[in-house]
């Protein structure tokens, strides 16, 4: 498959600011849009990456979002999708015609969701239960909360109405304030809660670096246990993350000691650096979370064939402490005091540059409709489908490690 393109997320969030789902396009130069042929591409493709035979789909509950033309209705990818996990965006403009129309139909009864866009106040009045499942709601100008209150107005029980653009956490509570869904666009990438910084971490937080550290220095498994110990509910977790079925252990392990030295240091660092942003109480955010983990395992994936395994593991915690400053509520120079990094993770933090700065870069551009993307990935020789795969392959495991 020759793909020229890279595909571009943006998440959805439901009124309690959870994650439940993903738009997937391709990247637009300018104002062009997708050709027929593109879109047909992308369901394709999606449908490869991320429908698996023996684990079924691989972003668990999670809706996928796609943009759809007419003659996508019927394409065969679309019938390897799981269809209460899919929802096909497409304009309301294109039910006047009655094949069309003919096909959404179809496509409802078999439990595949439809989104409409462009859909004009008449139509949102009418009982829309039999051709859509959703409604896409264009907010212009700055009073968002005001034109939230109109569309809500024309609610339906069985049909969620999903707002765009919203560009502040005030235009997301107004939507939230009246059941409406959101799509965030660079939204996910601000904290919530007001601006006065957050003073020091939380316990919680705390004991986790002081374990990091540990870690860095290849402390004694005894000294490990004894800090773990101090916290009840961070062993429970160790324990409770060693006996998952990922692991594949044939009897339980009941022994912090035994799971540490089963677990062995660096995936031991690699796991408190995903409990670290996890911890976080202040402007907690799951999608910031999400976009952090995601963006960890994407960096790590984009470097693990050129620099190695080792290099690879450190590109993780880099995308993972690229959010940090954001999901603890500190600077990043004060996160980058707390806890010794090597110099090279230091460096991609604070300018982007250096060996690891280039991955961390296109790691952070795949989540924004950037032209650094082609740039970026050029620079690393890397092609539109080594970028496209490890994207979903990161979107995919994000969901395999959610608790």
């Amino acid at each position: 498959m020759h793909q020229t393109n890279f595909i571009v997320r943006e998440p959805l969030l439901d009124p309690k600011q959870r994650v439940i789902g993903y738009e997937l396009s391709w990247q637009q130069s300018g104002a062009a849009a997708s050709t027929d042929a593109q879109l047909e591409e992308l369901i394709g493709f999606v449908a490869a990456q991320l429908v698996d035979d023996e684990r079924g789909w691989l972003l668990r509950d999670k809706l996928l979002f796609l943009d759809a033309v007419p003659a996508m209705l019927s394409t065969d990818a679309l019938f390897s999708m799981p269809p209460e996990f899919t929802v096909l965006s497409i304009r309301s403009a294109e039910l006047h015609n009655r094949d069309t129309l003919a096909a959404v139909r179809g496509l409802r009864a078999g439990g595949v969701g439809i989104s409409l866009r462009e859909a004009p106040a008449a139509l949102l009045s009418k009982n829309l239960a039999a051709i859509a499942s959703y409604v896409e709601v264009r907010f212009t100008g700055a009073d968002v909360a005001a034109q939230a209150r109109v569309f809500s107005a024309l609610k339906q029980s069985s049909v969620r109405m999903v707002g765009r653009p919203v560009a502040t956490w005030a235009d997301f509570d107004a939507c939230a304030a009246l059941g409406l869904d959101a799509f965030v666009g660079k939204l996910h990438l601000t904290p919530r809660g007001g601006d006065a910084p957050v003073k020091g971490m939380n316990p919680a937080q705390t004991i986790i670096l002081q374990l990091m550290q540990m870690v860095n220095q290849n402390a004694d498994i005894k000294h490990l246990e004894n800090a773990l110990k101090r916290d009840a509910a961070l062993s429970y977790k160790l324990l409770r993350f060693i006996n998952s079925a990922s692991f594949g252990l044939g009897a339980e392990v009941q022994s912090l000691r035994q799971a540490l030295a089963l677990l062995g240091y660096a995936p031991l660092y690699r796991w408190l650096t995903l409990l670290l942003a996890t911890a976080s109480t202040s402007g907690y955010s799951p999608v910031l979370m999400e976009t952090a983990v995601v963006r960890g395992r994407l960096a790590e994936l984009l470097g693990v064939g050129a620099l190695g395994k080792h290099e690879a593991e450190n590109l993780f915690v880099a995308g993972m402490f690229s959010l940090l400053d954001r999901l603890l509520g500190l600077p990043m120079k004060e996160v980058l005091e707390t806890i010794q990094l090597p110099s090279e993770v230091v460096e991609a933090l604070l300018t982007r540059g250096g060996k690891y700065g280039p991955y961390l870069a296109l790691a952070e551009a795949c989540e924004l409709n950037s032209n650094l993307v082609s740039s970026l990935a050029a620079s690393l020789k890397f092609s539109p489908l080594d970028v496209n795969k490890a994207h979903l392959s990161a979107l995919a495991w994000a969901q395999s490690i959610a608790t």
